[in-house]
């Protein structure tokens, strides 16, 4: 009976999945879609680019044809969907490589930098939500409230630029821009490991390493993770404050329990499913953010490619950044979802 039990429970949590699944797939169809569109509306002459400027009409057309520029836009369309399922996401106009390779290339630092703004995001924004609940209409309270609306309202530039100015030009603490010193990486390499280079180099004891891709690393995650606080304080404020005012948390409460073990471990338990929706959609706006903050820290990543992609109509690796930031989105807001199945079953079999 057990097992009959756990199958059917199982069952739908499946559904669930493949159905989450085929939805996000055509959402990444269409954003394929719709950016192409919008690419090759934008006046401009990728074969130029592609040719160099002293190249001759004859040279420019030919390069056309050889990139398919010359076809119908519907046709080309379906030209790269197809070549997407089977890994080819085109060549960069502006690099001449496949853009694949370019992606694959910059995408770690990128996925770093969100990945450490976020870790420090939740860090901070959980426990200061915590703090408003636990003083809910005291200074700490009023404290985190407002600190939150100016984190969240404060521009990306300026923070960064605010912080450039007092960490890295006043007191000299940390490097104002870059990712890695040229110095210690040519004489301390990182192997790779899981792609990510702090974290690959703190698995493979390379603490010079470390210690300078972290140095590198603080100030742009800082201004990434202003807004993921911010968002997650409030956010994790309001669930709790709604949640105390369920009956088994006044049961709880009645039973003795400290305020802290009722927050912490119950009522927070309650906020979990909002926190988890929060989440994704943070991870998203941060993806698309980290760019700017690319910019002004010169950090290698996806954001530089994107930039230098637009300039240049470099229509391929246009399509592929954005193609690759739906995908990366999409799969955040799968995974919250089936984490949102399995904590409540529920939500399988809507």
């Amino acid at each position: 009976m057990e097992r009959a039990t756990d199958g059917g429970r199982g069952l739908p949590a499946i559904r669930y999945a493949a159905r989450r699944s085929v939805l996000a797939a055509v959402v990444a169809v269409g954003v394929v879609v719709l950016t192409y569109l919008i690419a090759r509306v934008v006046p401009g002459d990728p074969a130029g680019v592609w040719a160099g400027p002293r190249a001759s009409a004859a040279e420019r057309a030919r390069i056309r044809a050889e990139l398919g520029l010359d076809r119908p836009v519907a046709a080309q369309i379906v030209s790269y969907v197809a070549g997407v399922l089977r890994g080819d996401w085109g060549v960069s106009v502006l690099t001449h490589r496949p853009v694949l390779t370019d992606l694959l290339a910059r995408l770690p630092n990128t996925l770093q930098l969100v990945l450490a703004g976020l870790l420090i995001g939740v860090a901070v924004g959980i426990p200061a939500g915590l703090a408003a609940v636990r003083w809910h209409g005291r200074a700490p309270d009023r404290l985190v409230r407002s600190g939150a609306l100016l984190s969240a309202s404060i521009p990306t530039f300026w923070l960064a630029l605010l912080l450039q100015m007092f960490f890295a030009s006043r007191l000299s603490l940390l490097p104002i821009a870059g990712s890695y010193d040229r110095a210690v990486r040519a004489a301390h390499p990182v192997t790779t490991v899981t792609g990510l280079p702090l974290l690959d180099a703190v698995l493979t004891g390379n603490g010079a390493a470390a210690a300078d891709l972290f140095d590198h690393l603080l100030l742009p995650a800082l201004v990434v993770a202003s807004y993921p606080a911010a968002v997650l304080a409030r956010m994790v404020r309001a669930s709790i404050l709604d949640a105390v005012g369920e009956p088994h948390i006044q049961l709880v409460r009645a039973l003795g329990f400290p305020e802290r073990a009722v927050l912490g471990r119950f009522a927070l338990r309650l906020a979990w499913n909002p926190v988890l929706q929060t989440l994704a959609l943070i991870f998203g706006y941060s993806l698309v953010n980290t760019f700017l903050v690319e910019a002004v820290f010169d950090y290698p990543g996806l954001g530089r490619y994107a930039a230098d992609a637009v300039q240049s109509l470099d229509v391929p690796a246009v399509v592929g950044v954005t193609l690759l930031v739906a995908l990366l989105y999409l799969a955040a807001n799968l995974a919250v979802d089936l984490a949102q199945a399995a904590l409540d079953p529920r939500v399988a079999l809507r």
